[in-house]
């Protein structure tokens, strides 16, 4: 069993080969393919965690597409001062499928 467990974002996710993955909002190349940074690889009874190792390691990914999370509603109120406000935000995503552990 090949698996990696990638930064993206503020996050990390553990991905296999044809696995599809929303992450934050990247950036792709003209060909429609992102690098994405290995913390941890995992072959068979292998494990990878050192630094120089990981950097010839590269994990490939296709993007999809690009989407919007769902709406998040941000109410702040104070009792008896008149004080209301509210405020949405929607988060800026990507689906990309792994499409290579090297």
């Amino acid at each position: 069993m090949v698996y990696a467990v990638v930064r993206a974002g503020g996050r990390q996710e553990k991905v296999e080969v044809g696995t599809v993955v929303v992450l934050d909002r990247v950036k792709a190349s003209e060909d429609g393919t992102i690098q994405l940074v290995p913390v941890l690889h995992v072959d068979g009874d292998t494990i990878t965690t050192d630094a120089k190792k990981l950097a010839k390691i590269t994990v490939t990914a296709e993007v999809l597409n690009d989407l919007r999370g769902p709406k998040i509603i941000i109410q702040k109120f104070k009792n008896k001062t008149g004080y209301k406000k509210r405020q949405g935000h929607r988060s800026e995503l990507t689906r990309v499928k792994i499409t290579g552990i090297k």
